[in-house]
């Protein structure tokens, strides 16, 4: 639907982007960003803007006929990354940020999306809001901060995609359940008793403590939890010492990150970690100190508008494109929208050898194919218009 006015927008959703791709700005930094798209919506029809934070913008668009209230969410933020990418001429202009994640597309197609739709407001039923989400990149993220405004409290659904250099180009891939982790991290602080290494009896050693930690927390992965559960704990963090060979130091610091699928297993995490700290410290007479973070909370598809908007994608782009996806232990601050409201988050392929878009998110030549925020756009407006007639 609206084919011909997506092409058209095209030329222009590129611009945009490789626009933003020149001026990359930081969680919650993104006060020309935020402008920039402030000021593209001020050129289109009919849109209703608004700033529940600093950084973000939000859009609505009022359709003709009654109807559901859809979400289309766009995040919008960068990463403190040089970029590496010489043969391209929108390339960063800002020393050590980078749009290396794709945000500066997800916003562009949302920009196509809101220009199509707001020329054909006699085709909406109900209202979208066109929301553009700051701080996705830093944990609890800006979602977090938008919901708790309360603006987004009577929406039905809300719908977001995510651009893929992992996945084939061509293919979308979806799923109901999980999505993506919750992901929290811990900071511990170990505190032994320092002395001389000839002498460990009259000391109280946390490289010992600490190391039957790091050995231990792996048992709430492989015992006790179940193997069909999603649990990531990774210890990436331990330091100890003062580079002397023959001194037990006082303090030992461990850190990590725990990934799970669900909220039982969150909390299982959580409850372990814990008792395997307190244990080992007891047993040798230490103390310690405990940071225990929840971060972003997983991105969960509700499974009755999941197979609304895979209906929408097989109709659009034929069943031979739409793939199930796999869920990922990564984090996205989008489960802040899914806690609270029926949503729906897909990923869009981008890898392609021949035009050198190989390398992953994060990375300092991270590419994506153009050729995609076309399919970006098409999704966003099928799917806000399938979303907003069907209860």
């Amino acid at each position: 639907m609206l084919d011909q006015e997506i092409k058209t927008v095209g030329p222009e959703v590129i611009e945009w982007r490789r626009t933003m791709h020149r001026h990359p700005e930081l969680s919650y930094q993104e006060h020309w960003t935020s402008s920039y798209i402030e000021e593209q919506l001020k050129e289109m029809d009919g849109i209703e803007i608004s700033r529940p934070t600093k950084t973000s913008v939000l859009g609505i668009i009022r359709g003709a006929h009654p109807g559901r209230k859809v979400g289309l969410r766009a995040d919008i933020d960068a990463l403190p990354i040089q970029e590496d990418r010489d043969d391209l001429d929108f390339t960063s202009e800002i020393d050590g940020r980078m749009h290396a994640c794709a945000h500066d597309a997800h916003a562009a197609m949302l920009l196509g999306a809101a220009k199509v739709l707001s020329k054909n407001k006699d085709h909406i039923h109900g209202e979208i809001y066109l929301i553009f989400q700051h701080a996705e990149e830093v944990p609890p993220g800006g979602a977090r901060e938008m919901v708790a405004t309360g603006q987004f409290d009577d929406l039905d659904v809300v719908f977001a995609q995510h651009i893929m250099t992992t996945l084939p180009v061509g293919e979308i891939h979806i799923k109901s359940g999980p999505v993506t982790a919750n992901s929290d991290i811990f900071n511990l602080t170990i505190t032994g008793k320092g002395g001389h290494s000839s002498q460990p009896e009259n000391s109280i050693d946390p490289v010992l403590i600490g190391s039957r930690i790091v050995s231990q927390v792996q048992d709430i992965v492989s015992r006790l939890a179940s193997p069909l559960d999603n649990l990531v704990v990774s210890v990436t963090n331990f330091h100890a010492g003062t580079g002397a060979e023959n001194v037990i130091p006082q303090t030992a610091k461990i850190s990590g990150s725990v990934r799970s699928a669900s909220a039982e297993i969150r909390e299982l995490a959580k409850e372990k970690i814990e008792a395997i700290i307190r244990a080992n410290c007891e047993i040798y007479g230490a103390t310690y100190d405990l940071d225990y973070t929840y971060g972003v909370t997983a991105v969960i598809n509700d499974e009755a508008e999941t197979t609304k908007v895979r209906e929408t994608l097989t109709e659009t782009f034929g069943a031979e494109r739409v793939k199930e996806m796999i869920m990922m232990m990564g984090g996205e601050d989008f489960g802040a929208f899914t806690e609270n409201l029926p949503g729906v988050y897909i990923m869009i392929g981008t890898y392609n050898e021949e035009k050198d878009c190989i390398y992953p998110h994060h990375h300092p030549k991270f590419k994506i194919d153009e050729d995609v925020l076309i399919d970006g756009i098409r999704i966003h407006v099928n799917a806000a218009l399938k979303l907003g007639r069907d209860k």
